[in-house]
């Protein structure tokens, strides 16, 4: 175990999860942008692969809003296979055989990083609402931290899709000096309208729910289910695209030949969101759901140099590819352009590769060959500039 880290088997049952946990901040407390300060915070991190001799092997893979640590094996809490688990493992694309992988909770998160779920020292009880609001620069600052404290001066890869795209951006924006690539998937430098649109109605059926009480539903012994189930319900139809979901649902009809004539799910696509939802809130956390979509919505990469793009990558030394996927209509081709013409600008190392698919933004999440090749392709290239071979 390294220094400063807490055995899980230490830990009351709901946080007794695999990996690893590290207690962070008494020696640098994470200054959030919102003006608060955290001289303590815990992160909850797992490591695939191991770390080569001169450190030069490791990839931060930042995970999207409904993700967490676990990309590969057995979910600890659904029992599900991890959602990266095409993409890592021994002579995958992620070779845990050449690499050595970090992913962590976010701040803010719910599955061992410190979150709303948390307990407030001062009170001895759960943050709720008093736990501060948080940015994607705050995720990226405690990763940095996590990643002083694992003795890495300079990561190989920073990859993520969706929000992990944004990390990625963050991370070569705030210490490109720290990042010698850099792969934001299905993502955008800032979040539009009318994804903030979709994350306000979630958030208010969360709010809505008789069972939040307040955000101090864990106080009061409850669980926003309905709110929580129908807000990953409403986010889940974005992820995916028409063809997708005419290919796999269209209009047949859920266990049975006729229509009801009634508000049951008659349609399997609604069977489907419903179980989509109903299983969401058996792994996450409705606060933590409200400050993470928070943390979406206030991303401005550009607003944080003013209002130009490009300044956010001045005489970067950082090596970007950039992947889009063309049905996705969340995090659209034109914004990845945008960033990948902010980096032209700037004379950056850049990339780019739209890639052909129909399954929407969840594109990057599944077995997409062209999305594989193309990503071995870079990466390996990176690794051998670099002299990483396989362990």
């Amino acid at each position: 175990m390294i220094k400063g880290e807490t055995s899980p088997a230490l830990e009351a049952p709901a946080q007794a999860l695999p990996g690893h946990r590290v207690d962070l901040g008494h020696d640098e407390p994470l200054k959030l942008d919102c003006g608060v300060e955290l001289n303590a915070f815990t992160v909850a991190y797992q490591t695939y692969g191991r770390l080569n001799a001169d450190r030069s092997n490791a990839i931060l893979v930042c995970h999207a809003l409904t993700g967490d640590q676990f990309m590969t094996g057995d979910h600890p809490v659904t029992g599900k296979p991890g959602w990266w688990r095409q993409l890592v493992g021994p002579g995958l694309v992620l070779d845990t055989n050449r690499f050595f992988l970090i992913c962590s909770n976010v701040i803010g998160g719910c599955l061992g990083t410190t979150g709303p779920k948390s307990i407030n020292p001062e009170t001895g009880l759960p943050w709720g609402l008093d736990f501060p609001v948080i940015t994607i620069r705050d995720m990226v600052r405690a990763q940095r931290q996590l990643i002083d404290h694992l003795g890495i001066d300079k990561l190989f890869c920073v990859i993520g899709g969706s929000m992990g795209g944004m990390q990625v951006l963050e991370w070569a924006s705030s210490y490109p000096e720290r990042v010698y690539a850099a792969v934001p998937l299905a993502t955008a430098a800032r979040h539009t309208a009318q994804n903030i649109a979709f994350h306000e109605v979630g958030r208010q059926a969360i709010m809505a729910d008789p069972e939040w009480h307040g955000g101090k539903y864990q106080e009061a012994g409850k669980i926003p289910r309905a709110g929580l189930s129908v807000a990953r319900m409403t986010a889940h139809i974005t992820y995916l695209s028409e063809p997708a979901l005419h290919r796999k649902f269209g209009r047949r009809l859920q266990d049975r030949k006729e229509l009801t004539y009634g508000f049951d799910a008659d349609f399997q696509v609604e069977s489907y969101l419903r179980h989509q939802g109903y299983s969401f809130v058996e792994r996450f956390d409705a606060n933590s759901y409200l400050y993470i979509t928070r943390a979406m919505d206030y991303f401005d990469l550009a607003s944080e140099h003013d209002g130009v793009l490009a300044n956010a990558f001045k005489n970067t030394p950082v090596r970007f590819c950039i992947i889009s996927f063309t049905s996705d209509w969340l995090f659209p081709t034109s914004e990845n352009r945008d960033i990948v013409h902010a980096l032209n600008a700037v004379a950056a190392d850049v990339s780019f590769v739209e890639i052909e698919s129909d399954a929407g933004h969840d594109a990057f999440l599944l077995d997409e060959p062209d999305f594989r090749n193309t990503l071995r392709g870079f990466l390996n290239g990176c690794a051998e500039r670099l002299g990483i071979s396989a362990q």
